[in-house]
């Protein structure tokens, strides 16, 4: 029984024959469809085999190579609904670029661009040179430089600053963040020697007093943009770490995570430290994120006095971890809309999405839920006041007040 079924199993080159597998070798060449034909082949050998089929359906053997070939080029990276109460969800690509921004860089990504040539003297320049005069005047740091993620931002200036010295830091802030990045294994990576204090509720400014000594490279503060320690607490403000590392050459950096350069307390948000407030209270580097709080693309910003930004800028590492003219040019034309808050909250969707009044949302769930009602009849729609959150490691414990549509049915489940 087993060897006649074997035996009606059709050949490869019939197949390649068949008018629908001739289509899919015009779309995706002969090699990679023949591939999908014996996939599917010894799946069915092996059906046979293990005594799962009693019959061979050559239009079902068609179907699948068809089915098999398709899905194995249909992109996988595609777009999804948000449903999950979060704005800025690292799993869905945190913040979404808008329509408008996306229009206006696609002249420059698909045709040649001023990427690293100054139009100006018609010589090389640096690539992320277009945002570093917007950096310099929306935050007043001295000066800037842009990298491809925030973890590439603390191993560059950790790697450029303190190699083979000690940088202190306190317990509290030894981090972990989505994907296992550790701060102490990033530090570790950079050649960098931590030196842990304080307590993981309490760090005093005596610890990092006590722990200066001649190999002191740096003094790293790390802000908790991703959990909080609440309770029977103490840490040193930045300006306090400013004040000591004055006092003993000894540069200070923080790494802010989910960078800000708006005050959010307006729409429901507790205080996050401003990218600006930091510069002033005089952090010689700071490094955050260009896809959180900012609302641009996924890459690191470093700002900070331009004698320790010029040592990253010739460090070798600065080039392994650069961005690309699709990151630059979606960065520039989302942070020079922050020169006017309006058009920034109108333009950047994160910010927008963070900023909308319960009012607007209302009236879109509203709408939503009148088309809804119109198309769809054996489910039921109702609206009600929720919360969401900022997610992206940003404003952990804190809601936001929101909208929602719930759907029920008698018929289907979830």
């Amino acid at each position: 029984m087993k060897e006649n079924l074997f035996k009606k199993i059709p050949k490869v080159d019939s197949i390649l024959d068949k008018g629908e597998i001739k289509k899919l070798i015009d779309l995706y060449g002969k090699e990679i469809v023949k591939g999908k034909i014996n996939k599917i082949l010894n799946k069915v050998r092996e059906k046979i085999k293990n005594g799962k089929t009693t019959e061979i359906d050559e239009s079902r053997i068609l179907d699948d190579i068809v089915n098999e070939t398709n899905d194995y080029f249909s992109p996988k990276l595609r777009r999804v609904i948000n449903a999950t109460g979060i704005i800025l969800h690292t799993n869905l690509g945190r913040a979404p670029i808008s329509e408008k921004i996306f229009e206006e860089i696609k002249d420059v990504i698909t045709r040649y661009s001023n990427l690293e040539m100054s139009l100006e003297t018609g010589k090389r320049s640096i690539r992320y040179q277009n945002v570093v005069e917007y950096f310099k005047d929306l935050t007043g740091a001295d000066d800037c430089i842009v990298v491809n993620n925030n973890a590439s931002a603390v191993l560059l200036s950790l790697s450029a600053l303190a190699k083979g010295k000690e940088v202190i830091i306190s317990r509290g802030e030894l981090i972990e963040i989505g994907g296992s990045f550790r701060i102490p294994e990033v530090m570790a990576q950079s050649g960098a020697i931590l030196r842990e204090v304080g307590t993981t509720n309490k760090t005093h400014l005596k610890d990092y007093i006590n722990a200066i000594n001649e190999n002191t490279a740096l003094i790293l503060k790390v802000h908790t943009s991703n959990y909080r320690i609440v309770g029977f607490t103490e840490s040193v403000s930045l300006k306090e770490l400013v004040d000591i590392g004055n006092k003993y050459n000894i540069p200070v950096m923080e790494d802010l995570g989910s960078g800000c350069l708006v005050d959010l307390t307006p729409y429901g948000l507790p205080n996050e430290p401003l990218v600006q407030d930091e510069i002033k209270a005089g952090a010689d580097i700071i490094t955050f994120s260009g896809d959180k709080l900012l609302g641009g693309p996924q890459a690191g910003i470093i700002l900070g006095k331009k004698k320790y930004i010029d040592i990253l800028k010739t460090h070798p590492l600065n080039r392994a971890v650069r961005i690309d003219k699709f990151t630059m040019s979606v960065l520039e034309r989302t942070i020079k809309r922050y020169f006017n808050l309006e058009i920034a909250k109108k333009d950047i969707t994160a910010l927008k999405l963070i900023t909308q009044s319960i009012e607007e949302l209302s009236l879109k769930a509203e709408k939503l839920v009148k088309k809804l009602k119109e198309k769809i009849k054996e489910f039921k729609f109702e609206i009600k006041e929720d919360h969401s959150f900022v997610g992206g490691g940003a404003f952990p414990m804190n809601k936001i007040k929101s909208i929602v549509i719930i759907v029920n049915s008698e018929e289907y489940s979830a």
